[in-house]
């Protein structure tokens, strides 16, 4: 996961990417804290939503919006597609970078949040982003990132918890009103878009990990068509 396209850093290969972190240090102390309370914060697996989604697609090059230690990151690269992993934890790719070795794949890790991040405009065949935790904004900020990185023809594939966007704020300070759901994705998209998947569905959810408990996902999978 991670949080919310102006300057900032490049991509960088296997390993460590060494260039400086873009965006609200705020954020990524909040995130870097949550990874290092635990050794393993995510169940390590792909998700089980992405993995069905791309089954049917060509692999060419994908973005992975909050790709957390790595699992899908890792996952994609190995089935054929050139991936850019996106987080906003150092702590998160530092322990994806490591995944990625361990398993011989090649991946582009960019240290910054996704309104920050130097973005070819236009050129991801996939756009994934799973359980993303991006800020809402008035501007829509998140929301237009990710749609302007979608290639034409391309896919963005948008999962999340069902039931988490009704929710009233909890006193740990989490409020549904501050964070993007497909909902409003959806309700940007204009005749250039097709929406192939909108829906509520039983999750395929890992055995452990965080967010484990959850048990339906929603699922937007929209394509780019110009």
């Amino acid at each position: 996961m991670t949080d919310s396209t102006s300057a900032g850093p490049t991509a960088s290969e296997t390993p460590w990417p060494a260039n400086g972190y873009i965006g609200d240090p705020a954020v990524r102390a909040e995130w870097d804290n949550r990874y290092t309370e635990r050794h393993q914060l995510w169940s390590g697996q792909p998700n089980g939503a992405l993995v069905a989604e791309v089954a049917g697609l060509t692999p060419g090059r994908v973005l992975d919006v909050g790709c957390g230690e790595g699992a899908d990151a890792v996952w994609l690269a190995r089935v054929g597609w050139d991936v850019t992993a996106l987080e906003v934890s150092g702590v998160a790719l530092e322990r994806a970078a490591g995944h990625a070795r361990d398993a011989g794949v090649t991946v582009s890790w960019v240290h910054a949040a996704l309104t920050e991040a130097v973005l070819e405009p236009a050129s991801f065949g996939l756009v994934s982003a799973q359980y993303p935790a991006l800020r809402r904004t008035p501007d829509a900020a998140a929301e237009r990132s990710l749609l302007a990185a979608v290639a034409p023809g391309g896919v963005l594939l948008l999962v999340h918890h069902a039931g988490m966007d009704t929710q009233q704020a909890h006193d740990s300070g989490f409020d549904p009103a501050d964070y993007v759901w497909p909902s409003m994705v959806v309700a940007l998209l204009d005749d250039d878009w097709e929406v192939e998947v909108d829906e509520q569905r039983p999750r395929v959810a890992p055995d452990d990990g965080a967010g484990a408990h959850h048990t339906d996902d929603l699922v937007l999978r929209a394509r780019r068509l110009r």
